[in-house]
């Protein structure tokens, strides 16, 4: 045991006069005196052949050891980090890279913009399912099963449950509200709509909608109008020319097409207006008598006036985009235009 404790205060000395200039030599000291295969687990490794007698004071001999290993280690690590010089091999004083900026889908914009103008004529948001019942698509507004009208909006059907289908207006979310009986109604109806159509620049299988409801006693046509000259002034500044045409829809009477001077070639003539000059913008009308019974409202008691537009096409005269597939094709290049500042 005498020579084990010789060696052990040799070590010892050795321990307390090493040094560790850089991380090599510092992992290295670790290696040689605390690592697995380490002096200090080497020399524990002896106690085995310690007398009984002497292995309590043996013990604290290595204990001392170890401890005075451990905190040489520490030393060493702390005055190794304390003297590093931060080193780059760039200039950090140059700006950093700019982040690129994401942007809002044209129609999220629109979309918005159409909401804010709504809303501060008081009008609240509801929306609704887009796979719907026959009933709250069709049924509800005035378009029995054989009504030749359905032509005009063929869609989607779901091939279990022919009597479900993905909607083709929002006004599904008309019928759903004012069965609520909750009255009188301000509503617009903004969502996505499907209908069974050859794509186009014009024309889409999918676009959106933002539909509008107003019932209450003594609702006229002449609250309707003035609703969407206010809209139109606001969305397309003063200057923008409106008409309305007389059109017929099942689910209003009497119905109306409002038209605006196309903002794409100045009412020149273009394949968005078809050479025409108007661009029509929407379909409304007074909400027809047999819609309110078939919700439970008196239609006697009270009227309403119902519209309802696409915003593809309003994006489209907003913006001057003369293709309707590029809101759905995910061209960077056409959806960095609308890149915020």
């Amino acid at each position: 045991m005498t020579d084990i404790v010789t060696q052990i205060a040799q070590h010892q000395a050795d321990i307390a006069a090493a040094e560790a200039p850089n991380a090599e030599a510092l992992e290295a000291f670790r290696i040689q005196y605390l690592g697995t295969k380490g002096l200090v687990k080497t020399l524990m490794g002896e106690m085995k052949n310690v007398p009984n007698e002497q292995k309590r004071e043996f013990g604290q001999i290595l204990n001392a050891f170890k401890l005075a290993a451990e905190e040489r280690y520490e030393t060493l690590k702390a005055a190794l980090e304390s003297n590093t010089e931060f080193s780059f091999d760039y200039d950090i004083s140059l700006p950093g890279d700019p982040l690129p900026l994401g942007s809002r889908h044209p129609i999220s914009i629109v979309r918005n913009r159409i909401v804010d103008i709504f809303k501060r004529l008081g009008f609240a948001v509801a929306e609704g399912p887009e796979i719907e019942d026959d009933w709250h698509n069709f049924g509800a507004l005035n378009l029995p099963e054989d009504h030749p009208a359905r032509d005009m909006q063929d869609t989607f059907y779901i091939s279990q449950d022919p009597a479900w289908l993905l909607r083709t207006h929002t006004s599904n979310v008309q019928i759903r509200e004012m069965e609520k009986g909750k009255l009188p109604i301000r509503l617009i109806m903004p969502g996505k709509v499907y209908r069974n159509e050859t794509i186009s620049a014009r024309a889409h299988c999918f676009f959106h909608q933002v539909e509008g409801l107003y019932v209450a006693e003594n609702v006229s046509f002449a609250d309707l109008k003035q609703t969407l000259y206010f809209f139109v002034k606001e969305m397309f500044g003063q200057d923008v020319k409106v008409r309305f045409r007389p059109s017929y829809f099942p689910f209003t009477e009497p119905s109306a097409e409002m038209d605006i001077s196309c903002l794409i070639c100045g009412g020149k003539g273009c394949n968005v207006c078809k050479h025409t000059g108007w661009v029509e913008i929407l379909g409304c009308g007074m909400v027809h008598p047999n819609v309110l019974q078939n919700c439970g409202i008196d239609p006697n008691k009270y009227t309403g006036f119902a519209f309802g537009m696409g915003i593809e096409r309003i994006t489209m005269l907003k913006y001057q985009v003369k293709d309707l597939r590029l809101f759905s094709e995910n061209d960077v290049r056409f959806l960095r235009q609308f890149t915020g500042a």
